[in-house]
């Protein structure tokens, strides 16, 4: 086994155990474990915070830059969404009415 093998198995071992341990922490104690309030009050908004990250820049960036036509498939598609979604309150008829905009000008208009 050369160095670099063994760098290498050291490494995945060693994020192994960080792994282990840090997903297991609680496990560990004795006693029961609770979070603060404010950390818990602040895990609710954790999905929609990590969920607009990812999302918002695909839908208002291409390239890397700012969309800088309206013509383009995906502000269409936001619009739609968010009209469906006020008016209904239901997450899979945004996602199909934002479809349903989305694809048509996508693929029929090549926006």
């Amino acid at each position: 086994m050369n160095q670099t093998d063994l760098a290498t198995v050291i490494t995945i071992v060693g994020m192994a155990c960080m792994t282990v341990v840090t997903r297991c922490f609680f496990l560990f104690s004795s006693k029961p474990w609770k979070l603060p309030g404010w950390a818990q009050r602040g895990l609710h908004y954790a999905p929609i915070a990590a969920l607009s990250a990812v999302i918002v820049p695909e839908m208002v960036m291409t390239q890397g830059q700012l969309i800088t036509t309206w013509q383009d498939a995906r502000l269409f598609a936001v619009l739609a969404g968010l009209l469906w979604y006020y008016w209904q309150r239901g997450l899979m008829g945004t996602i199909i009415a934002g479809m349903a905009v989305y694809l048509p000008l996508h693929v029929g208009l090549g926006w």
